[in-house]
């Protein structure tokens, strides 16, 4: 092959979510690509306004050791605009028991200062106003807005709370056998 001969690469081309969790094994395949496939999407993604909600699911869709690790969520709740799915609708009250039947531990799109961040924080999180999310270490009372934190007890404990159950069973629906295999990549 002589210089500016172009290369035909035939590649499932994939697009999804920008919001991405990847392992240790497949970022170090994406930096050091040993057999030049990362580079390759990368010069192709260079020049796309919207690159990561491609580069990572074409690069772990084609690379052979990699595609069936894929889980196809990216973990939250949106609520789309129908037809065509490519602006989300601003969440508020309204959309607070979705989210809450969805067990995705994150949504999006919100306003600023909407009311539904509020009722999120008090009775999602039991953060009260100013305060941070209590964790299982804070022992010290609620009453009369008390930040429960102001008294820690064992930071070795961990109990979850209701939102680490609907995250239980996120997971655990993602990784059956009805919704693991059949929505990887094909």
């Amino acid at each position: 092959m002589h210089y500016g001969q172009l290369i035909q690469v035939s590649l499932n081309w994939v697009v999804g979510s920008a919001w991405t969790a990847l392992s240790r094994q497949f970022i170090d395949y994406c930096i050091w690509g040993w057999d030049n496939l990362p580079r390759l999407v990368l010069m192709y993604y260079a020049n796309f306004i919207s690159s990561p909600e491609g580069y990572f699911h074409t690069v772990i869709c084609n690379a052979q050791e990699f595609r069936n690790t894929t889980v196809n969520t990216d973990l939250h709740y949106i609520s789309w605009d129908n037809p065509p799915k490519q602006h989300p609708h601003h969440l508020n009250i309204n959309d607070m028991q979705k989210m809450i039947d969805s067990n995705a531990p994150f949504a999006r799109k919100f306003r600023e200062n909407d009311p539904v961040l509020d009722k999120i924080d008090s009775e999602l999180l039991s953060r009260g106003p100013g305060m941070i999310v209590p964790g299982g270490w804070c022992i010290g009372s609620r009453e009369n807005g008390t930040d429960p934190c102001s008294v820690i007890g064992n930071t070795t404990v961990l109990r979850p709370s209701a939102g680490a159950k609907r995250l239980e069973t996120l997971i655990t629906s993602l990784l059956s056998s009805e919704n693991f295999r059949p929505r990887q990549c094909k």
